[in-house]
């Protein structure tokens, strides 16, 4: 089977990318992290900026992540008084909680 290169070309220059980590004190690792923060990128973008290297455009879509396994869906389903198997439920209490949060965070600033 014969690939388009233009179809595929995206996806070639990604497959050939290599993922680099440095082990770093947590002085620096903070710092990176808050500079992100500051410039509305992403730590690993934020590296690429330090570096001298094109940085690709912001997320269309930012977002925050967390792994949330089977226990914590219990845990969760109890605190906030939702079925453990309503995850969607769950997803919508965490959404609200996080900003409620940002909210509260905001406030102590002014």
């Amino acid at each position: 089977m014969v690939r388009s290169s233009s179809r595929w070309s995206s996806s070639d220059a990604a497959l050939r990318a290599v993922q680099v980590a440095f082990d770093v004190e947590m002085q620096v690792i903070e710092a990176v992290r808050y500079a992100a923060l500051a410039n509305q990128l992403s730590p690993s973008d934020q590296i690429r900026k330090i570096l001298g290297l094109p940085v690709t455009s912001k997320p269309v879509r930012p977002r925050l992540t967390v792994t949330l396994n089977d226990d914590d869906y219990v845990l969760l389903a109890k605190r906030f008084g939702i079925d453990v198997d309503d995850k969607r439920q769950i997803k919508e209490t965490l959404h609200q909680e996080l900003i409620k949060f940002a909210k509260k965070q905001t406030s102590r600033k002014e």
